[in-house]
């Protein structure tokens, strides 16, 4: 009898226990978080997909779900999302254009508590002050990038041709036409053509600053009408046609590098970002092969080069704030730069962020590139992007909440250009046309 009470208290113990372990176990399992992050399917997004078990094991409450879209699609998802209050997504891949005009309509929450290792102020200028309002930052660089060319130095020697550091259009116009040869499917010239405001209106943007031409006046008139749009959009249709590769009104940046991976560019004009992935063996046929230079000019005192970043950012009434910081943080920390160096070498350590990497001798030893694109985004002026004055800031955007509209309407009629479909005339009309009428509604015309 006493044996079976005994047993019982026992019994009675372990089952206590058990409920206990229990409990605890699912009050861990209801405080781990899942952060929804949207971002976009370039290769160091994917890259930092890969290596997020390293987030995983400092923060096991967090867990991670990727919404990973292209470019375009990103930019409209993320717009209407972070519009309409829906929140669908804890942390935003965000670009420059959007971070000043999102905080200040209240939509983004200030960086405030990134960690006491973070070191902000080892940011490079030219890019937080692009992500900064008020002294406070509203988004952290994951990358940040402008513009150059990157050419097959083979090709160049078999034209006997030498790239200069800084060329102007016109060189770049006769190489391309030079080293073009259709029938291997080499192409002189890869340039973006895909209608979008961050795709093709960003390098045409870019390219007609040095060509001296601007979006709008000093009274925000629309300048399609003027010669220097001409100039440009004739200049690019035409070189497009005599030396780029078929169908480039659909290409953006990931379908240029495929083509320049592949050796089927002799040149490509883009972001300074992809100079890793055109020199990374794993990835391109002709890593051995490639050259840097600044972007082109045309003498007049601009180059079409851009200012850049892709951002993490996290929308206001976020429900996980502290969780989504942590992962901001890591994934733009100098930890994380260090991070992709021991799991891929420092060839590919992202970009433009941070001014360490660029007094780091193993990065500028693996990275050919380091210097022209850290002149690249220190040339770049956003508050000055244009050979005459203009009442915006931004170089290849215009840091306006109309532009997303307005510049992907007209990259559809530039885009029709280039694909042959109407004229660069009736390209330029109907930018004119349509510009004129949305900055009518919008009220910027008197």
């Amino acid at each position: 009898m006493l044996a079976l009470i005994f047993w019982e208290e026992d019994m009675t113990l372990r089952t206590f226990l058990l409920g206990a372990c229990s409990a605890l176990a699912f009050a861990g399992m209801a405080s781990a978080e899942t952060l929804t992050i949207a971002t976009v399917n370039n290769g160091d997004m994917i890259r930092m997909q890969k290596l997020t078990d390293d987030f995983k094991k400092k923060n096991p409450g967090i867990d991670l779900e990727w919404v990973t879209l292209e470019e375009n699609v990103l930019r409209q998802k993320v717009t209407t999302d972070i519009a309409t209050k829906g929140g669908q997504y804890d942390v935003l891949t965000i670009g420059t254009y959007e971070v000043p005009i999102w905080a200040k309509q209240g939509w983004l929450l200030p960086l405030d508590n990134l960690g006491s290792n973070y070191d902000v102020d080892d940011l490079l200028p030219a890019i937080r002050s692009g992500l900064t309002m008020d002294g406070k930052l509203y988004a952290a660089p994951f990358y940040g990038e402008s513009s150059m060319v990157m050419y097959r130095k083979d090709l160049f020697d078999a034209a006997g041709l030498k790239m200069p550091d800084a060329p102007t259009w016109d060189f770049i116009a006769d190489a391309a036409k030079k080293i073009t040869n259709k029938d291997k499917e080499i192409y002189g010239i890869c340039l973006r053509g895909k209608a979008g405001w961050g795709e093709n209106m960003a390098f045409l943007t870019a390219m007609s600053n040095s060509f001296g031409a601007r979006w709008f006046d000093e009274k925000w008139k629309p300048q399609f009408d003027q010669p220097e749009w001409k100039d440009t959009l004739t200049f690019y249709v035409n070189l497009m046609k005599e030396a780029g590769p078929p169908g480039a009104s659909s290409n953006g940046f990931n379908e240029n590098l495929a083509l320049f991976q592949t050796g089927k560019c002799g040149m490509w004009i883009d972001a300074t970002v992809a100079a890793s992935f055109v020199s990374d063996p794993k990835e391109s046929k002709v890593a051995d092969k490639v050259g840097f230079s600044l972007a082109p000019d045309k003498g007049l005192g601009k180059r079409g080069n851009w200012l850049w970043a892709w951002n993490l950012a996290i929308p206001a009434g976020s429900k996980k704030v502290e969780s989504a910081e942590k992962f901001v943080a890591w994934a733009t920390s100098k930890d994380y730069t260090n991070l992709v160096a021991e799991k891929e070498g420092w060839l590919n350590a992202p970009p433009g962020t941070r001014t360490s990497l660029y007094a780091n001798a193993d990065y500028q030893k693996a990275a050919p590139f380091a210097k022209m694109t850290l002149d690249s985004i220190n040339a770049a002026d956003p508050t000055k992007p244009t050979v005459k004055p203009v009442p915006y800031v931004g170089v290849q955007f215009v840091a306006i909440p109309e532009f997303q509209g307005i510049g992907t309407a007209v990259g559809q009629q530039f885009s029709a250009a280039l694909a042959g479909q109407v004229s660069v005339d009736q390209a330029l009309q109907s930018a004119q046309q349509l510009t004129t009428r949305e900055m009518t509604k919008a009220g910027y015309i008197k």
